[in-house]
């Protein structure tokens, strides 16, 4: 009567993908948090560049993850090693594709608008800040009680 069914795929995914979405809440919230009191304590060419490399940062992120996503999907439905490697080329002439065009991107608009170093790299940091806060938060949910 009890029959175990099986999982696919995308059910084996939701950890990791309710993760991912939580790195991105975080990330978000905390850009708009630093913005805010960047304004507060500086000025607004210091959250603007704050907001700058936040959007920036956030949407390689986004990208990165779709075309993730994507590699992992083809991947596992290929069978010819040959297709894993065209594929795994594929994801990485992307990936150098998206860092120029960020890049170029970053230079036109600080060629127009008046840019705040500082800011615009604590605007860069909000990812890996995310990650980190994420990743130690998930860490201490793994380790052995001591009890």
């Amino acid at each position: 009567m009890n029959e175990h069914v099986p999982t696919t795929s995308s059910s084996q995914a939701e950890p990791e993908d309710g993760m991912l979405r939580q790195v991105m809440a975080l990330s978000w919230l905390l850009l708009g948090a630093m913005a805010a009191v960047g304004w507060w304590l500086y000025n607004w060419q210091f959250a603007q560049s704050m907001l700058l490399g936040g959007i920036l940062v956030n949407g390689s992120f986004w990208l990165l993850k779709r075309d993730t996503q994507r590699l992992m999907q083809k991947i596992s439905q290929a069978e010819a090693g040959m297709v894993v490697h065209t594929e795994k080329t594929r994801f990485f002439l992307r990936s150098f594709a998206r860092l120029i065009v960020l890049g170029l991107l970053l230079f036109a608009v600080a060629g127009r608008v008046p840019i705040n170093v500082i800011g615009l790299t604590l605007g860069l940091t909000t990812v890996m800040v995310s990650v980190v806060i994420i990743g130690l938060s998930t860490y201490k949910c793994w380790l052995p009680s001591k009890a």
